[in-house]
């Protein structure tokens, strides 16, 4: 609708409802006050929920009836005259009597409330002002409120609380037992209960030095190497760690390096900024070292496909989008990826600002093959890193020196002359066609080819070469225009060879043939999948665009010595194409036009003394690299520029359906200039820049979500507009503010500070007042109560068991599997024999094969890891006690417990005492005791005491304060 037409409605409808007596003058606030003087409506706080709630269904992101959208200013403000609400078209439709035109229409869901109509009236009276919704305003430093008990607070995070409590009449909950705090620090900094030596050192650090104990516990457990094993699990259900490939057979993929880097990281306190930009775009960084290039394996997480016939540019698109979606819910909590069909239901980002950001991941050299290049050789020693950081600089900076030596030459252009071609065939059904351009002459196929398929071209020579040195071949996609935004499959020329066929001598019938001598093959790329030169060797893929083309491809084919062109020769190429693809795509050329030259400097290469000696160096260097025993982990790698992918707008989100071609950017929304940030390392710096709004919020969020089971914000998944108000906006926003930029990005200080907390401190048990009053706990009137997470469940067993491995880093684990579960193709599930170690390392090591779940972690809420998953949902059915009580690995950590419970004391009672403290780091009731004393001799009453015993300790095991935090 125009905007003048809208005025004209307005008018209409304005005096229609004055006919009725409905001025909008005689509305009134809830408490009967006129609107003057009224309190200033928040737009975002009370406003926008209601647009949302009853209005973005028809007129939001994705359907815009009437070309209105109150998900933009600039839509929604057609409706609205600011400080006029009797002028105001979004008031007279709201209060229409007329259920035919009344918004939103009766089968749309209920008309508007009083109150709600009250608060569209009280904003436009006071001048429409439009805000961004709170997530993407920026946050900022707060004071710390005054509050009713100035003893209370420990930490700036307590007075936030208290005084949310304050406001309720809420009282907070008593200090949590000692020996109960340190069970829930530990599980929660470490993932591991307090050992029985801890807790007494602890206890006797509490009486001797108060309080200061508490801090020397954190401090402990912060520098612990078993923090990072627990945030790293944190970190994986986020980016989807997986030692497998997803799709089709699901295969192994050796990964498990990216793993042991975020362990790391997560122990070496990396600034948060920094582990993001290094995981963003390590590759782009200067001086990248391996390390920076195994962060972005967090990239290649995504599933391959190796189905066989399946399109490999689809499911390269696929891996695209999802890393798109993964940056977009790990960094930014949002649901960004609704954009990939159309513009956000109610949140202000378009589709095109979707592809836009795409565009940052469309060009890295990975493909959805049945391999994982391009891959990265990563000592299995960390100690030599730095060495292989260098030499892999070293190789990188020689190789493409000696290649841009040779390719200055080679593609001078005054060298060559175009060719045009007087006949052409294949081996195959397939035919050679001829197409004549101003310069030169073109072939291309038509009709299917296959593998195995032999293209020969015969071309005239020139009459002013009269000595050959080297052939320029160019190969182009089929359909040049098209196929730079659908790129075709590739080529891969298995076998090139080259001959003069020269007219008949006197007294000759047929030509004569003189084979050409090819000496190397250079092509244009520096760091090629194939080495061109294996063209010339049989049995090798050699010169190749793969897996697709969209650009024009070249290599230049360097004689040996220069070759006598006699008058009237005819150049005959001869190329074999015997490579397939996904045991259903031939990769031929099947387009393309040729180039001679007689100048002598591109045989001269051959003998460049600086160009061999610059080749030794740089193979003796790759020697010393390859010596280092290493693991091939794949990584995201750019493309040359020359090779760059145009990013298109997908029409409806099919990537078949290509729309306007969009160039690298971040939403306009979030940025406060109109300067595009081009690159991927740019875009990875504003994520952590503080012109970002979400990145330090929703890190924060995550923390407290680990530390008290839910965040700040509830959903942490979406900090949009529809997702969950934070419960204490000041303190996320405070505590995001000062985790950026006092904290400098460091997780152990805001892990720290928490943990400190009196907040964190107080009492777990419920009261009877709080059930009413907040059952949720959103208001943090006693401390976490929840289950804990599918790994501490199995650490904390093995932990109380004393089997619990120390094992660090390294390949993955194979933990006992139930029979029948492991009927995978591919791989095998190895595992060690009882008593040795690897049967028992931290859960975060155990294989993950992403179509075989490992039952343990199933049953209790973790994910497959097939996608970003930015909070589990926590679930309490009977699969877990039969889990408990049953699996193969519980059972022998029942029976592992049990031994040590005999071995510590020859009393029958003493021995179960000994195993309820080391179970629940408390000390046991008596009739706790008498109870399963009752048991123990019950169970051996019909068998023997090891059973008996290990009855007792399976019952400690599957206590509900066990798995319960």
């Amino acid at each position: 609708m125009s905007k003048g037409l809208m005025s004209v409605v307005r008018v209409l409808a304005c005096a229609f409802c004055l006919c009725l007596g409905l001025s909008f003058s005689a509305v009134r606030a809830s408490d009967g006050s006129s609107l003057q003087g009224a309190t200033l409506v928040d737009f975002d706080r009370q406003v926008r929920p209601i647009f949302t709630r009853h209005c973005t269904a028809c007129h939001g992101g994705v359907k815009q009836a009437a070309d209105l959208s109150f998900v933009y200013e600039d839509s929604a403000m057609y409706s609205v005259e600011p400080g006029e609400p009797d002028g105001s078209e979004l008031l007279v439709r709201v209060l229409e009597s007329d259920e035919d035109t009344r918004m939103p229409p009766a089968s749309h869901g209920p008309r508007l409330s009083d109150a709600e109509v009250d608060v569209l009236s009280r904003w436009i009276e006071q001048g429409a002002t439009w805000g961004k919704h709170w997530a993407y305003q920026l946050p900022r430093e707060h004071p710390a409120p005054p509050v009713s008990q100035a003893d209370w607070p420990t930490q700036k995070i307590d007075a936030f609380v208290l005084k949310q409590l304050d406001e309720r009449g809420i009282l907070p909950a008593e200090d949590e037992r000692p020996t109960r705090w340190l069970r829930r620090v530990s599980l929660d900094l470490i993932g591991l209960p307090a050992s029985l030596a801890e807790r007494e050192a602890f206890l006797v650090d509490l009486e001797s030095n108060g309080a200061e104990a508490y801090a020397t516990v954190v401090d402990r457990l912060l520098q612990s190497p078993h923090f990072g094993e627990r945030w790293a699990s944190v970190w994986f259900d986020l980016v989807r760690y997986a030692d497998s490939r997803g799709q089709g057979e699901d295969s192994p993929r050796e990964i498990w390096k990216y793993r042991d880097w975020v362990i790391d990281a997560f122990n070496a306190d990396m600034p948060y900024d920094q582990f993001t930009v290094k995981q963003i775009a390590g590759d782009l960084l200067p001086e990248r070292t391996v390390e920076d290039l195994v962060a972005t394996a967090v990239h290649r997480l995504t599933h391959t496909n190796e189905e066989g016939g399946t399109d490999d540019e689809e499911f390269r698109i696929a891996a695209v989008l999802d890393r798109v979606s993964t940056v977009w819910q790990t960094w930014q909590g949002t649901t960004f990826g609704c954009t990939q069909c159309h513009d956000h239901p109610y949140d202000p980002f378009t589709h095109e600002e979707y592809y836009q950001f795409v565009s940052y991941f469309n060009n890295t050299a990975d493909s959805d093959l049945n391999d994982d290049w391009p891959v990265v050789k990563v000592p299995l020693a960390k100690s030599d890193y730095a060495a292989a950081s260098r030499m892999q600089r070293d190789v990188q900076q020689r190789t493409r020196s000696i290649w841009q030596q040779r390719w200055d030459v080679v593609a001078e252009p005054s060298h060559w002359k175009h060719l045009r071609i007087s006949s052409g065939k294949t081996s195959k059904s397939a035919k050679v066609k001829v197409d004549s351009h101003q310069q030169w002459d073109e072939y291309f196929t038509t009709g299917t080819v296959s593998s195995g398929t032999v293209i020969t071209v015969e071309m005239p020579m020139p009459e002013s070469v009269s000595a050959l040195t080297g052939i320029q071949m160019t190969v182009l996609p089929l359909d040049p225009s098209q196929a730079l935004a659908d790129s075709e499959w590739g080529f891969v020329m298995s076998r090139i060879t080259a001959e003069l066929v020269m007219p008949p001598g006197e007294g000759q019938k047929r030509p004569q043939v003189k084979k050409l001598d090819l000496a190397a093959v250079y092509g244009d790329e520096p760091f090629p999948y194939f080495d061109p030169n294996e063209s010339l060797r049989d049995g090798k893929p050699g010169f190749a665009a793969f897996s697709r083309i969209h650009h024009p491809r070249q290599a230049v084919l360097v004689l040996k010595d220069a070759a006598e062109v006699p008058e009237g020769a005819k150049l005959k190429l001869t190329v074999l194409y015997r490579h397939t693809e996904l045991a259903a795509f031939p990769l031929v050329a099947r387009r393309g036009h040729f180039a001679v030259s007689s100048d002598s400097r591109l045989t001269s290469l051959l003998t460049d003394k600086g160009i061999a000696e610059a080749t030794r160096e740089l193979k003796a260097v790759q020697a010393k690299l390859a010596a280092i025993e290493s693991s091939e982990v794949p990584v995201l790698i750019e493309r040359e520029p020359s090779l760059s992918r145009p990013t298109h707008v997908f029409e409806g989100g099919l990537f078949l359906t290509k729309g306007d071609q969009v160039y690298p950017d971040v939403p306009q929304s979030l940025l406060d200039h109109e300067e595009p940030l081009s690159d991927r390392l740019q875009m990875a710096d504003w994520l952590v820049s503080e012109e970002n709004p979400l990145t330090a919020r929703v890190a924060v969020n995550r923390v407290w979500a680990q530390m008290f089971g839910v965040g700040l914000v509830a959903t942490e998944e979406d900090f949009g507009s529809t997702g969950d108000r934070p419960s204490h906006p000041e303190l996320l926003d405070d505590l995001a503010v000062r985790f950026r930029d006092d904290y400098r990005w460091s997780l152990k200080q805001l892990v720290r500070e928490i943990a400190l907390s009196r907040t964190y401190r107080q009492s777990s048990r419920i009261r009877p007042e709080l059930l009413e009053a907040d059952a949720a706990n959103r208001f943090l009137a006693r401390g976490p109560r929840h289950g804990l997470p599918a790994e501490t469940v199995r650490d904390q067993m093995l932990a109380i068991s004393g089997l619990l491995s120390d094992k660090m880093f390294g390949e993955p684990s194979y933990p006992p599997l139930p029979p029948g579960v492991w009927r995978a193709r591919r791989g095998s599930w190895r595992t060690p024999k009882p008593g040795q170690e690897d049967r028992y390392r931290r859960s975060v090591y155990t294989y993950v094969k992403r179509s075989v779940p490992f039952p343990m972690s199933a049953a209790f809420d973790a994910p497959s890891r097939e996608f970003c998953v930015p909070k589990r949902l926590r679930s309490n059915t009977p699969l877990q006690p039969l889990m408990l009580m049953n699996d193969a690995g519980f059972v022998e950590c029942s029976q592992a417990f049990a031994d040590r419970m005999i071995a510590h004391s020859e009393e029958l009672d003493e021995q179960i005492a000994f195993g309820i403290l080391a179970a629940t780091s408390r000390t046991a009731e008596s009739d706790e005791v008498d109870r399963l004393v009752c048991l123990f001799r019950e169970v051996a009453a019909g068998s023997d005491s090891s059973i008996a015993m290990q009855s007792v300790a399976a019952v400690l095991l599957n206590l509900d304060e066990i798995i319960t935090k």
